[in-house]
């Protein structure tokens, strides 16, 4: 188990190899790199040609990634593809592409579990046993959940080579059974759920047949003892499926635990599902067949006896453990209803676990992914999700899959909108601060689901969840994102300005309004669409009153955050420049607090920055910028602590107050504020000032014949104390 466990945390936390990386590449670009046919069909560049090993996973990739279809499967076609494993699960392709593309192939294996119905199960078969090699050379046929039209004929014997065939949930009948029972060299066979009634045709093949899976085998119509006559005969098999729905009540795994003569060299076996099974009838079984290495022993009342937990080399699956839980999830990963049996035991397991178990969460993803459409499974599966992923455990876990199963669970919610306690668990997965920072997933679906939530007036946990999630995303959208989601910044804005509100009228300071607060601030940022729905939607006010029913630092900074993002947007930094909002303004540049001070001076810096707007006011802005710069006088270093730093997506609202010589004051402003965020965090910034071509403003700065000196002074130190710091990112013409 730890190394199983060890196995995964290193894989999934491995780079992609480069053959993945490269086909993914070649895929995404198929379209370009390749030439249409006249029927409108893709071909490969005459002079490539794909080695067999490749062709089969690039293949594969296709299929998994959807990208398999009539158009694009017609670069199969001759000989510059060479295939021995055909994958195409879940495609959905005709008969006459199947033809053209993969007959001609000299094909061992062939996967096409629930294609879609236009390339139907006789048709498979037909195009299959065209080609004489394959007839010959097929060792493996996978038709899982594919369509079988009414009446049609199953031509299996002509595929003499097979050694493999599952026909699970096909509508495969006693005819077809006697049919495949004559193959020569048939070893490995799955009927479950088929409509088979009758399986006396087996003993046809009884000295050859060692795997036989019938699960859920529900049409069957023999005896007890008929089918007990019939497995006594398969002295071969190796390998017996008669698992079942615990709805179904079966006992015939009961009856067959108790006969001596049967399955004698028998290594796996699984009776999950049935009834009246006991650990001492199973421990008896297997005590007599020393052998077995499995036993399949979920949803029934067996597993817990210290024999079958503790035998070295004997695999159990069941509910009883961890170990019984994990070697379920992967033995029933295709079969739904134990699927949910398994996570519902997991699920109980999990909330005492404080070890970071990154297999077991791989394995839950797998059966998400595997079972899209099954309520059950999502449900008790995003439930695991948050046991398995609790703070502290996430931490440990690899990006990829945290990742992997972010994305699985906003594909639940989208197949099941109306499942309110699903949305529950993805809402609550997004509140671990590992997941919602560090991971990636489509931020832009999130954003858009969380405000959705938050405008629910769900109970005030959830609520708090919400808006605590929302002030996150919003910052980790690009700009032509959030220009995408107007009308959920509108909805979002009002609701955070009506929990403002309701909190200040309550004079409530707590959890909630805080992140109201700051979830306005990030909402804003960068958006003048957001910006405006503040004013419009009486957020000045509002906010003016929270000035005055919470003199706190921490309030303040958060008011201050939002109104330089407005005045950093010129058509609304007018509704800033009254007497009120002066008056609060001024007032706290004066702060102890220096980010309270510093968010205040960055409000006058933007709304001096322009004469334009203070016509008749002149007196009242000169008096300003005087005040401005006393107070940035007054600053310790730029490199001073803040309570919290202050953070910027790009320095664009800078350039006009970097580029603003004739007002020295808000120069001074915008340099202290970079030098501030440089030498905090210089890996971010000073490569951002590099790229958004801020270097050559801060030249232009230094060596202007008007400049400031105590502005060209900061300059020079900024281009001085980074130089550094930018040659690490860019070989650049410092000087």
């Amino acid at each position: 188990m730890v190394y199983v466990f060890s196995h995964i945390q290193q894989e999934e936390a491995s780079p992609y190899s480069l053959v993945h990386i490269c086909l993914d590449v070649l895929i995404a670009n198929l379209e370009k790199l390749c030439c249409e046919r006249p029927d409108g069909t893709l071909c490969l560049p005459e002079n490539w040609i794909f080695p067999q090993e490749i062709s089969d996973q690039f293949l594969r990739r296709m299929a998994c990634q959807g990208k398999l279809t009539n158009r694009t499967a017609s670069i199969f076609q001759g000989n510059q593809m060479n295939l021995k494993v055909l994958s195409i699960p879940k495609t959905k392709i005709s008969t006459a592409t199947f033809t053209r593309a993969f007959c001609h192939h000299k094909l061992i294996e062939v996967d096409a579990t629930a294609v879609h119905s236009d390339l139907p199960v006789p048709s498979i078969l037909s195009t299959l046993c065209s080609n004489k090699w394959i007839q010959q050379n097929l060792r493996c046929l996978l038709l899982d959940s594919t369509a079988v039209p009414q009446n049609s004929r199953l031509p299996f014997g002509q595929l003499t080579g097979l050694r493999t065939l599952s026909v699970f949930n096909v509508s495969f009948y006693n005819e077809d059974l006697v049919n495949i029972s004559q193959l020569p060299m048939l070893q490995c066979l799955d009927i479950s759920d088929t409509l088979v009634t009758n399986i006396s045709a087996l003993v046809t093949c009884k000295d050859q047949l060692k795997s036989l899976t019938m699960h859920n085998l529900k049409c069957l119509a023999m005896t007890k003892s008929q089918i007990l006559e019939v497995i006594i005969k398969l002295k071969c098999l190796l390998h017996l499926d008669i698992s079942n729905h615990r709805q179904l009540k079966s006992d015939l795994a009961f009856h067959l635990l108790q006969q001596k003569d049967i399955l004698p060299n028998i290594v796996s076996l699984d009776i999950s599902g049935g009834q009246y099974i006991t650990d001492g009838a199973v421990e008896l079984f297997i005590r007599q067949r020393p052998s077995m290495k499995f036993v399949g022993l979920l949803a029934t009342d067996a597993g817990y006896s210290d024999f079958l937990n503790a035998k070295q080399g004997l695999r159990v699956a069941g509910g009883v453990s961890i170990n019984q839980i994990t070697e379920a999830l992967k033995q029933y990963r295709n079969r739904s209803c134990f699927m949910k049996e398994s996570l519902c035991r997991l699920f109980s397991e999990s909330f005492s676990m404080n070890v970071c178990m990154p297999a077991l969460l791989k394995l839950v993803a797998i059966g998400m992914k595997n079972h899209p459409l099954h309520l059950p499974v999502q449900f008790t599966a995003s439930a695991c999700v948050l046991n398995l992923t609790r703070q502290g455990l996430a931490n440990r876990m690899p990006v990829r899959l945290l990742s992997e199963v972010t994305c699985l669970l906003f594909k639940a919610i989208k197949n099941f909108p109306l499942s309110e306690q699903l949305q529950k668990n993805c809402l609550l997965s997004l509140t671990n601060s590992r997941i919602l920072v560090d991971v990636p997933f489509d931020r832009f679906e999130a954003t858009r689901f969380v405000v959705k939530w938050l405008c629910r007036h769900e109970n005030p946990k959830m609520q708090t969840m919400a808006v605590s999630i929302t002030s996150v995303l919003v910052l980790q959208l690009l700009p032509e994102q959030t220009s995408q989601l107007q009308g959920e910044l509108l909805m979002a804005v009002k609701e955070l300005l009506s929990l403002v509100k309701q909190k200040t009228t309550e004079n409530l300071h707590d959890v909630t309004f805080l992140f109201s607060m700051k979830a306005l601030w990030n909402l804003t940022d960068e958006s003048p669409a957001a910006c405006k729905y503040f004013i419009e939607n009486q957020g000045l006010e509002i906010f003016l009153q929270v000035l005055k029913t919470f003199p706190e630092s921490t309030v303040q900074s958060k008011i201050l955050g939002l109104l330089n993002n407005i005045a950093e947007v010129r058509e609304l930094s007018p509704t800033l420049i009254t007497e009120c909002v002066l008056k609060h303004i001024r007032s706290l540049l004066h702060s102890k607090d220096i980010e309270v001070s510093y968010l205040a001076a960055g409000i006058l810096a933007h709304l001096t920055c322009d004469k334009k707007q203070w016509r008749f006011r002149d007196l009242q802005r000169t008096a300003l910028l005087q005040d401005l710069h006393a107070t940035i006088q007054n600053w310790p270093s730029s490199s001073c602590k803040m309570s919290a730093l202050v953070t910027y997506r790009s320095f664009r609202a800078f350039f006009p107050l970097l580029g603003n010589f004739s007002q020295p004051e808000v120069q001074l402003w915008a340099l202290w504020a970079l030098y501030h965020v440089c030498s905090k965090n210089p890996s971010k910034y000073c490569k951002m000032i590099v790229e958004e071509e801020v270097l050559k403003l801060l030249y232009d700065t230094q060596e202007h014949s008007q400049v400031n000196p105590q502005v060209q002074k900061l300059a020079a130190s900024i281009l001085e104390d980074f130089r550094m710091h930018f040659m690490n990112y860019q070989r650049l013409p410092l000087q």
